[in-house]
C-alpha cells in the first residue's frame, strides 16, 4: 500500500510503503479510485485553525495523531471485506462518506454523524485517500456509483455535500430570493449547480479573484461582485435588490462575515461554512434589532449525501468539472490550493492496479 502522510505539520508529506491492510469485522478495503483535495486538508496540513485575537486551535491538542494519510474526499472500488461484511459489495466503485462517529452518541442516533462530539472521520482521525488503498468501517458508509465517473463524483462527499447542507438551513428563503454566496471556490461553484436544482431564485458571488468570478459567472451566477473596496456593502444589497435574506460565506474571515452580517436584511441569515480564520466584531444590539440568524453549518449528514447523489443520477444536478493529477502530485496540489492557483476541484487519481 502507497500513502502520502503528514508526519510533521506544516512539512512536506512523506511516502510510506505497507503491507496492505487485512479488512476484519464489518470493514471493507477499497482501491481508492479518486481523492479530492479540499481546503480542510490545508489546515490539517498546517496543524491548526487561526480563532483570532491571537488564540489558534492546535490539532494536535485535538488529539490528531501523526503520521496521517488525509483525503476525505474519496471514490473507489472494494477490493477486499471483512468476514461481516457483504460479498455483493466487492468489485463494485462507491462514494465514501467520510464523517463518521461514534455511533453511540445522540448526534449519531439522530443520523448525524458529522456532530459527533467524538468524531472518526477519515482523513482526519483515521487515515484516508491520499493512497492508493483505504478501509472503510462499514458498508453503511459507501453509496454505490454505479456509471458514475469516480473523479468527478468524488468531491461530492465534502463541497458538493457542505453546499447542499449549507443551502437546506436557507429553507424556503432560497426559492423566494436571491443568496449570497461569498468564495468562488470548489464549494461556492457547486453551490451554484445545486442552488438551481432546487429552484433557487438566483446567486449573487462574491469573490475578489477575477478569474474565480469568471469561473462563477459560467457556473451561472445571476451577478458577479469583487468584494473589494469601501463600496463591497453596497454592491452586495444593491445585486439581489436590496438587504439579502441568505448569505453563504464560504471563506469564513472576518472581512467576510463582517460583509455577510451588514449585509443581511431584517430575519436574514447568514450560513458559515468557511474555516479561513478570525474572529467576528459584530455590533451585539444589532443582532435582535435585525433578527438576524447567525448559523455555523459543518459538513453534512449521510442522508443528505444520499440525496444529492440521487439528484445527481436524475440529471437535476451537473457535477463540476476536476482537475486530476497523480496521486505522487498531492503535495504540488495542496500548495496550489493554498496558492490560489486552482479553480474548482483538484483530485489525486492514483495508477491503476
Amino acid at each position: 500500500m502507497k500513502s502520502y502522510q503528514v508526519a510533521e505539520f506544516g512539512a512536506p508529506l512523506t511516502l510510506q510503503q505497507q503491507p496492505d491492510p487485512v479488512p476484519r469485522g464489518t470493514e471493507l478495503l477499497l482501491r481508492v479510485e479518486a481523492a479530492g483535495v479540499c481546503h480542510s486538508d490545508l489546515h490539517i496540513w498546517e496543524g491548526g485553525y487561526d480563532l483570532g485575537n491571537g488564540r489558534r486551535l492546535s490539532l494536535k491538542d485535538r488529539g490528531i495523531q501523526l503520521p496521517l494519510t488525509m483525503g476525505h474526499e474519496i471514490a473507489g472500488r472494494v477490493v477486499a471485506i471483512g468476514e461481516q461484511a457483504n460479498p455483493a459489495a466487492m468489485g463494485r466503485s462507491y462514494l465514501v462518506y467520510p464523517w463518521t462517529g461514534c455511533g453511540l452518541c445522540s448526534a449519531c442516533k439522530r443520523g448525524e454523524e458529522n456532530l459527533c462530539p467524538q468524531p472518526i472521520y477519515l482523513g482526519v482521525h483515521r487515515h484516508g485517500g491520499y493512497a492508493d488503498h483505504v478501509m472503510v468501517p462499514h458498508q453503511r458508509y459507501l453509496i454505490d456509483l454505479d456509471g458514475l465517473d469516480p473523479a468527478v463524483m468524488a468531491p461530492f462527499a465534502c463541497s458538493g455535500l457542505t453546499a447542499y447542507s449549507a443551502l437546506k438551513k436557507a429553507g424556503d428563503a432560497l426559492r423566494e430570493a436571491p443568496v449570497v454566496i461569498i468564495g468562488a471556490g470548489g464549494l461556492g461553484l457547486i453551490c451554484i449547480e445545486i442552488l438551481k436544482a432546487l429552484g433557487g431564485f438566483g446567486a449573487v458571488v462574491v469573490e475578489v479573484d477575477d478569474s474565480k468570478r469568471a469561473a462563477a459567472k459560467a457556473a451561472g451566477a445571476t451577478a458577479t461582485i469583487s468584494g473589494k473596496g469601501q463600496d463591497a456593502l453596497a454592491a452586495v444589497t444593491a445585486a439581489p435588490g436590496g438587504p439579502a435574506r441568505t448569505v453563504i460565506d464560504f471563506v469564513g474571515s472576518s472581512q467576510t462575515t463582517a460583509l455577510g452580517f451588514d449585509a443581511l436584511a431584517k430575519g436574514g441569515k447568514l450560513i458559515i461554512v468557511g474555516l479561513f480564520g478570525g474572529a467576528a466584531s459584530w455590533s451585539l444590539p444589532l443582532i435582535p434589532m435585525k433578527a438576524a440568524s447567525i448559523l455555523g453549518s459543518y459538513t453534512g449528514s449521510l442522508q443528505e449525501l444520499e440525496e444529492l447523489v440521487a439528484m445527481v443520477r436524475q440529471g437535476l444536478v451537473k457535477p463540476r468539472p476536476v482537475s486530476r493529477r497523480g496521486l505522487h502530485e498531492a503535495d504540488r496540489a495542496l500548495a496550489d490550493l493554498r496558492d490560489g492557483k486552482i479553480i474548482g476541484r483538484t483530485v489525486l487519481c492514483p495508477e491503476p492496479a
